[in-house]
């Protein structure tokens, strides 16, 4: 079984993680099934990659897959994403992604919502200038929600020039179940981009 060699807990070293030092780590916060992050993984050899998952299909479905592709530059931290945001260092993470996450769609639950200005804080501190922020949501409420904030917070600047920007998914962006669950279901996924600004 793979998990044990792929998987980590806190603290963490990052340059002892993978086989051989990355150019840089992006993380995947809730992979899901893990598609997004093993094509990402294949396509970007030269980056070392850390999925964040607290579902055991999920991280089983990951694992199989990283068997499959023979992929080494992925490493599993099999826990709530929170503790691990509080451990990286400051300046650590090139790309984040944050793709379909639970929206909380009751008044009394959206508090658990993971994209708010307290964790724009924590990305800001762990991303340095020029880093990537990519999310993806489906839900209305939440695009509204999540745009707001991205777009509010100093650190963050918003890349899309047209409304194509966002309404469809870039060709370096692949596809998740969950985008193809809200497809089927009617729903229209919209999809943001951010760039941490330099400073700040």
């Amino acid at each position: 079984m793979l998990l044990p060699e792929l998987s980590f807990t806190l603290p963490v070293d990052l340059p002892s993680l993978f086989p051989a030092t990355p150019e840089a780590i992006w993380l995947e916060i809730g992979f899901g099934g893990g598609e997004h992050l093993a094509e990402q993984a294949a396509a970007h050899p030269e980056i070392g990659f850390i999925g964040s998952e607290v579902f055991e299909n999920g991280v089983a479905r990951l694992t199989g897959e990283i068997a499959r592709r023979g992929l080494t530059n992925i490493r599993i931290f099999p826990d709530d994403a929170r503790l691990l945001l509080a451990a990286l260092p400051p300046r650590s993470v090139g790309r984040i992604f944050v793709l379909f996450p639970d929206p909380w769609p009751k008044l009394r639950h959206q508090k658990r919502r993971l994209i708010s200005p307290a964790t724009l804080d924590r990305f800001a501190e762990l991303m340095p200038g020029g880093a990537e922020l990519r999310l993806a949501t489906d839900d209305p409420l939440y695009q509204t929600a999540m745009l707001d904030a991205a777009t509010a917070h100093p650190a963050f600047e918003w890349t899309a020039r047209s409304p194509a920007d966002w309404r469809e998914r870039p060709a370096d962006w692949p596809a998740t179940r969950y985008e193809q669950k809200a497809l089927a279901a009617g729903r229209t996924p919209l999809f943001f981009s951010f760039v941490r600004r330099v400073g700040g």
